[in-house]
């Protein structure tokens, strides 16, 4: 399954990288291939100071070796070996009326001493981030991902899209990062779930994340914008790091097992601000967008 996957994960880049290029239309990912010296590596792809995005990356990597021992007592297990491979992106617009996007898709292996797998499993998931929230735009992304997850049980959407509202979600400021997604994860084999079923619906939701996306991109990528609504943006962007940073698991990871920190880190937006206890004006666009942050609505 490891070299299914990842194998798909390479075709699933190149596909990301060529759509995202095509509507920017000016910039062009750098690519950088990378070593982990305890196994594996990856292929990391920056985009930079685009017409459409002001920095992304669509990264890769497939890793393994000795699971370290802080990542030992988090999974539960003894001196265990692992296999990790998954892509992940972020993509930061120039314009602030269209939404900062991510996504993930990953596999997990597991092996004891004698090398057999004693674990396995999938995860995943695409999440929006608006920062001027335009209803239909939230409405389409939600509508993509649902159809997705539907053909392989109508249980999924509603189950991936409140874990999605539960995880992307600041707790230290009670609100979520964005208008949320599906999140899924610790996907196993189950008697009516194997692993190539989980495979197929991995591979269902990464092959949707450009028909979730690139519309909105079209959308809002020649909308006018003020100067305020700039400044809006990069301090929005700061909570976005506050999360990357205080809460992300996929984070952590990288740290805990020697990654790459320039991959680790390609998420965190060029430009960002911090004021101190900023507050928009009630009525405005703003705030509606903060109260729909604290308060997840359903989206279809």
């Amino acid at each position: 399954m490891k070299e299914k996957f990842y194998q798909y994960i390479q075709e699933l880049q190149d596909t990301i990288t060529a759509g995202i290029e095509n509507i920017d239309g000016h910039a062009q990912f750098k690519e950088d291939i990378w070593k982990r010296p305890e196994g594996g590596g990856g292929r990391t792809r920056v985009i930079e100071n685009g017409e459409v995005f002001e920095k992304g990356g669509v990264n890769i990597s497939g890793v393994h070796g000795k699971l370290p021992k802080a990542m030992q007592s988090y999974f539960n297990v003894g001196d265990v070996d692992f296999f990790a491979c998954g892509l992940s992106l972020v993509l930061h617009p120039k314009n602030p009326m269209v939404p900062t996007v991510h996504a993930n898709w990953r596999y997990f292996e597991m092996y004891d001493s004698d090398g057999p797998i004693v674990d396995s499993w999938f995860g995943g998931g695409q999440d929006l981030t608006p920062y001027y929230l335009f209803d239909e735009d939230a409405k389409h992304f939600h509508q993509v991902s649902k159809i997705a997850c539907d053909k392989h049980n109508p249980e999924f959407y509603p189950l991936y899209k409140k874990k999605c509202d539960e995880y992307f979600y600041n707790a230290h400021r009670n609100e979520g990062r964005g208008v949320g997604g599906l999140f899924f994860d610790y996907c196993k084999k189950t008697e009516k779930m194997t692993m190539q079923n989980w495979y197929n619906f991995v591979t269902e939701v990464g092959n949707s994340f450009l028909e979730a996306y690139i519309p909105i991109v079209e959308r809002r990528k020649e909308m006018d914008y003020s100067d305020l609504q700039k400044d809006w943006q990069e301090i929005r962007r700061g909570r976005y790091v506050e999360f990357n940073l205080v809460h992300d698991k996929g984070t952590l990871f990288g740290l805990k097992t020697n990654g790459r920190i320039e991959s680790i880190l390609m998420s965190l937006p060029p430009q960002v601000q911090w004021k101190y206890d900023h507050q928009p004006e009630s009525g405005t666009e703003e705030s509606r967008l903060l109260e729909i942050l604290k308060n997840p609505i359903e989206w279809v």
